[in-house]
């Protein structure tokens, strides 16, 4: 006989929602949307544990807030589940929880990702949401959802990994154990994603860009960067809670696997690898490559890279394969010409020298790989004079592309710390916190300044002969990329020309842009 006091458990409907968001004028739907590694993921957990899952990627189909109401309500789903890892995109998750429990008080809300990780105090008491689950995602979210399916709201606020609001309270349960085997997660559901929507830019990431990890967080813990946080370990101390950089790797042969089916079942020819930091085991990078090589697949495939592990590879030989298995796009954080910024941000694992003779190598000896360089511009001691010093090293470099982004101190930062306890936000509002719009001064200049002096970084770097240089590459990713660059900024300029808008002003290439399509 049955116990009558045990709940049988019910089969959940769960809704996994990346909803609709504002465009950046260089990423839209002429160009690339790429598929987002998260929610294939969980969906795959969630469905191996026979929940009935749906998954409604709204960028892609083009999804407006009108349509996504009348989805949610077709639906039911006893639980509505949405994540954001960047600061910018947090308003409009919370608009869905909040459509959520419009359409119905019942739905269980849950959220994800760095963000709201790092903020379950400033977002629970605001907004409806009934979960956070902070960190690594997947078996506190299969845990909760196995919970509520048996009705049992006192096991689900005992889950590990969770913040809730209990009595107006926010409550933070002990950290959850980091998933240690990788290979033991399902594969990516990408069956329930809009695979035939992503990638389908003729030159960006081309042909047919997705994404994909092989490993988790980072074997580093830079100052400035909230990417490693999400997927670090996490303990519970005396005074809160301590993350700690921890790297993690699928086998060669799973991420082979999962390749295969993106390449055979859905046609997709360019990976877009989206660990913070790609090669950081020199054992698993030869035996990709030496993977990769044997299949000979017709594929390109992007990654980024810390500067320090390509001069070991290539010492060894391994980064010559690396290229040989079809790599063609390399992002390197060189962020600061001086090596005393790298080493105020704990990013004392390589140098301005070293950065310098990546460049060197890539440009004589791999031309065929895509160089692109991130740098870090309007930090606190930040002159006219060090940022030109900045232009210079991009010159020196030779980079393809050199992203300037402004100094933004992202919550759960160690930077971000020092900028609250030193009040150096002049601006709060997380839809701003774009690495586009400076959200604080330097000791000189002014948010203003620093502004406009990005502006001409840019124009100063980007002449005519650069641009043929790159369009007349005998290398067709190199060359593409050129293109598709030139291309879309005609196009911005075009349309700021048709609607009698000034096609020289900033927002015109740097502010996001409403889709036709956001609000039906």
């Amino acid at each position: 006989m049955s116990d009558p006091s045990v709940v049988p458990s019910k089969r959940m409907k769960v809704l996994l929602v990346s909803p609709p968001r504002l465009l950046w004028p260089y990423m839209n739907e002429q160009d690339n949307f790429l598929l987002p590694q998260s929610l294939a993921s969980l969906a795959g957990v969630l469905r191996a544990d026979g929940v009935d899952i749906t998954v409604l990627d709204c960028m892609p189909e083009q999804v407006g807030w009108a349509s996504l109401e009348k989805r949610i309500r077709a639906l039911k789903p006893d639980v509505v589940g949405a994540g954001e890892n960047h600061a910018i995109y947090a308003h409009e998750v919370t608009r869905l929880v909040d459509l959520a429990k419009r359409i119905d008080p019942k739905i269980v809300t849950v959220l994800g990702g760095a963000h709201f990780t790092n903020l379950p105090q400033m977002y629970l008491p605001k907004h409806p949401i009934d979960f956070i689950v902070r960190g690594e995602g997947e078996i506190t979210f299969r845990e909760l959802v196995r919970a509520l399916a048996r009705d049992d709201w006192q096991a689900a606020q005992a889950e590990q990994g969770l913040a809730f609001l209990r009595d107006g309270e926010v409550v933070q349960t002990d950290p959850r154990p980091l998933v240690e085997d990788l290979d033991s997660l399902p594969i990516p559901a990408y069956d329930l994603m809009p695979m035939d929507k992503y990638g389908q830019a003729k030159l960006l990431f081309s042909p047919g860009g997705a994404t994909i990890h092989h490993s988790r967080g980072c074997s580093s813990s830079c100052s400035f960067c909230v990417w490693w946080t999400q997927m670090g370990k996490r303990k519970r101390t005396e005074t809160g809670e301590e993350v700690s950089p921890r790297w993690r790797t699928k086998s060669v042969g799973r991420v082979m696997a999962e390749i295969e089916i993106l390449y055979k079942q859905w046609g997709h020819r360019c990976l877009v690898f989206v660990d913070p930091t790609f090669n950081a085991d020199p054992r698993w990078n030869n035996e990709f490559a030496e993977a990769m090589i044997e299949k000979a697949w017709p594929i390109n495939w992007f990654a980024f890279m810390r500067a320090d592990f390509i001069l070991r590879d290539e010492a060894s030989g391994v980064f010559e394969k690396l290229v040989r298995s079809g790599l063609r796009h390399v992002c390197v954080g060189v962020e600061r010409a001086e090596d005393g910024d790298l080493n105020n941000w704990d990013k004392t694992f390589y140098s301005h020298r070293q950065s310098v003779q990546v460049f060197d190598l890539l440009k004589s000896k791999y031309p065929q790989v895509f160089r692109q360089a991130t740098f870090i511009v309007g930090v606190r001691h930040e002159t006219p004079q060090t940022l030109k010093t900045q232009l210079e090293f991009a010159r020196r470099i030779d980079a393809d592309y050199p992203a300037f982004h402004p100094a933004t101190p992202f919550p759960g930062t160690a930077f971000w710390e020092e900028a609250k306890r030193k009040n150096w936000l002049e601006i709060e509002d997380f839809e701003y916190f774009d690495l586009s719009t400076p959200v604080m001064r330097s000791e000189t200049m002014t948010r203003e300044e620093i502004d406009l002096a990005m502006i001409e970084l840019a124009k100063e770097y980007v002449t005519l002969p650069w641009l043929i240089k790159g369009l007349t590459s005998r290398h067709s990713y190199r060359r593409n990329m050129y293109i598709w660059w030139t291309m879309v900024t005609a196009r911005v300029f075009a349309d700021s020309v048709r609607q009698r808008l000034d096609p020289f002003k900033r927002d015109r290439y740097m502010s996001l842009v409403t889709p036709k399509w956001y609000n039906s």
